[in-house]
């Protein structure tokens, strides 16, 4: 049976595979994780699994630093069948303590609240306690999900006080930190922090938000009918997205540090053809710099079952509809 590859902050594997929304939010998805998927990634030929998850799940509303063992020992469960399977696991907190991009806002800003800080490092702690001596090839934990309106000097104390919490647990978790500005710019100030870090692939926003509901004025965007894409002037092909976006992560990573694409992918209003056209491009650029990748989503309107796209001819399988086309695309690289 196949080994997952060692992991370090300087040198990330190329992981391939998906995020689980199970644990997504309140308002969206609360539901435990299911092994099958994961036998299913696995057997698709993937190696990865993200989860992305609510804070909110497992924290006593009456006091937030308890956490609720039952939605604890879910999560247990699907770390275990991620070393079952031979799975990479990576823990996010997609809404953490007084930060996230989704709806509805936090009450309190992580970036200036001392209360938020001192929580956020709590749960944190928790998780690294629970996993303790879980080698970084299995495990790593990816802090806050596209931190934004935050300067570089604020980002670098925040995550050094959450990093010194999980450390003063378990000196040797591998930890993952997405770029700032939604995961777009390499955060140099956390060099010092031997930390790993991701970026995203959802560029360009009109091809992959394209009638996103949850993207203001998306739904009079101009449909884009072809890839690479005109934006008046401008033509968003392979080289530019590579000139644009990534070319400073390949500089970045010289300077010791590990990096993987935490999230990408093209919503279901987007035609199909030119996903696959755009989704080879970013897969071939991301091959070539040795990085990894992590589909948004497995299941769901940006994944390859129960997409739900007007343009595609599903194929019956394990009970779902499947996208072969997209899911053959992925296997390729």
């Amino acid at each position: 049976m196949r080994e997952l590859p060692e992991a370090s902050h300087a040198k990330l594997p190329r992981w391939r595979g998906f995020n689980l929304l199970n644990r997504f939010g309140l308002e969206w998805s609360n539901r435990p994780f299911e092994e099958r998927e994961f036998e299913w990634i696995a057997e698709l030929g993937f190696n990865f699994v993200r989860l992305p998850m609510d804070y909110r799940i497992w924290t006593d509303k009456a006091n937030p630093y308890n956490l609720d063992q039952s939605v604890l020992e879910d999560i247990d469960r699907a770390v275990r069948w991620g070393e079952k399977y031979k799975l990479h696991v990576q823990i996010n907190f997609h809404r953490a303590p007084g930060y996230t991009v989704a709806s509805p806002p936090e009450p309190a800003s992580l970036w200036t609240d001392p209360e938020m800080q001192r929580l956020c490092a709590h749960h944190w702690e928790q998780f690294a306690r629970r996993y303790k001596g879980i080698p970084g090839r299995q495990l790593s934990f990816n802090l806050f999900n596209e931190p934004s309106g935050v300067d570089a000097e604020r980002h670098r104390q925040v995550v050094e006080r959450v990093v010194e919490a999980i450390r003063k647990v378990d000196p040797q978790r591998l930890i993952v930190c997405d770029g700032r500005d939604w995961g777009l710019t390499p955060a140099e100030e956390l060099l010092p922090l031997k930390v790993a870090q991701a970026t995203r692939g959802y560029q360009p926003f009109r091809l992959t938000h394209y009638m996103a509901e949850w993207v203001q004025g998306a739904d009079k965007w101009e449909k884009p009918t072809e890839y690479p894409l005109k934006e008046g002037d401008t033509v968003w092909d392979k080289n530019r997205l590579w000139e644009t976006f990534y070319a400073r992560w390949k500089a970045f990573e010289g300077r010791g540090v590990g990096v993987m694409v935490g999230e990408f992918g093209a919503y279901n209003k987007t035609p199909h053809k030119v996903v696959l056209a755009w989704m080879r491009d970013m897969l071939e650029l991301w091959k070539a710099a040795g990085w990894g990748w992590a589909l948004w989503n497995f299941e769901g309107s940006f994944g390859i079952l129960n997409s739900q796209r007007a343009d595609v001819k599903y194929e019956s399988w394990r009970g779902k509809q499947l996208d072969r086309a997209m899911l053959e695309l992925l296997q390729q690289y």
